[in-house]
């Protein structure tokens, strides 16, 4: 009976230990099913494809508070000016390819006197169906030149995508975009570190070397930068200068994966 009772009992310990070890191996495979999805890198450059068009219009009506007018209108927005900033309307037009913008922001100077300084506020601002709410703040570079303008950007958003679902983007980016004959010609660069929160998941940022491309593109084509999500951190490199739908993300084993962009 004695022999039973501590075979029975080896035989509990055996078990017990199978099943915490079955355990620990499911969640080591959970762990290693953290991935970086298209959805995911889509979340992280959302905010800048959604209002990168809208920071190159500000900095334009900037600009014209220089001329004697109080108020600039074009077809796709208008702009009041007082000594203390603009009022910016945008009247439900397509700007560089965009979805209809609607909606009005505020924009107000730098009261330190810093030249090239302002913010802008969004309140139930419309990309097509996509609501903006929050601040962006921007620096003109003192190192413009004329066939170029770069600009840093400190941004505290909240997009609400047409599906209800929320993106909170905060941090720093410095913009060049950089003026050729053509569109093809033109391009921009983005650099920084920024967070974004998606669905339950924190993004940080880090460019690692300028996200570049020509500004008909469509895509990021070449760059790369490091994203960390809920622990994990991988390498995402953009090619070659080649404006395709394609990026290499690298994870921490050196396993190389291809991911399409866009849909």
């Amino acid at each position: 009976m004695k022999i039973l009772k501590n075979t029975l009992k080896n035989l509990s310990l055996l078990a017990t230990v199978l099943i915490l070890g079955y355990s620990c191996s499911d969640d080591a495979e959970k762990d290693n099913d953290i991935v970086l999805s298209q959805a995911d890198l889509e979340a992280v450059l959302e905010t800048d494809d959604i209002v990168g068009g809208i920071d190159v219009a500000l900095f334009e009506l900037y600009n014209n508070n220089g001329s004697t007018a109080k108020s600039m209108v074009n077809e796709c927005y208008s702009a009041q000016y007082t000594d203390t900033g603009y009022v910016a309307t945008f009247n439900n037009c397509v700007l560089n390819g965009t979805e209809n913008i609607n909606g009005t922001l505020t924009v107000t100077y730098n009261t330190d006197g810093e030249q090239g300084s302002f913010s802008a506020s969004y309140e139930d601002f419309y990309v097509g169906e996509i609501k903006i709410n929050g601040t962006r703040s921007y620096q003109l570079s003192a190192n413009s030149e004329g066939n170029s303008v770069s600009f840093s950007v400190t941004s505290n958003l909240t997009v609400e995508m047409a599906d209800g679902s929320l993106i909170s983007d905060e941090g720093e980016r410095s913009f060049t975009l950089t003026f050729g004959d053509s569109l093809e010609s033109t391009t921009y660069s983005i650099a920084g570190t920024w967070t974004v929160v998606y669905e339950g998941n924190t993004y940080n940022v880090t460019v690692n070397a300028p996200l570049t491309s020509s500004v008909n593109c469509g895509y990021v084509a070449a760059g790369d930068m490091t994203v960390s999500k809920n622990g994990l951190t991988v390498n995402v490199d953009f090619g070659d200068s080649t404006c395709d739908n394609v990026a290499t993300i690298t994870y921490p084993n050196g396993v190389e994966e291809e991911i399409t962009l866009r849909d």
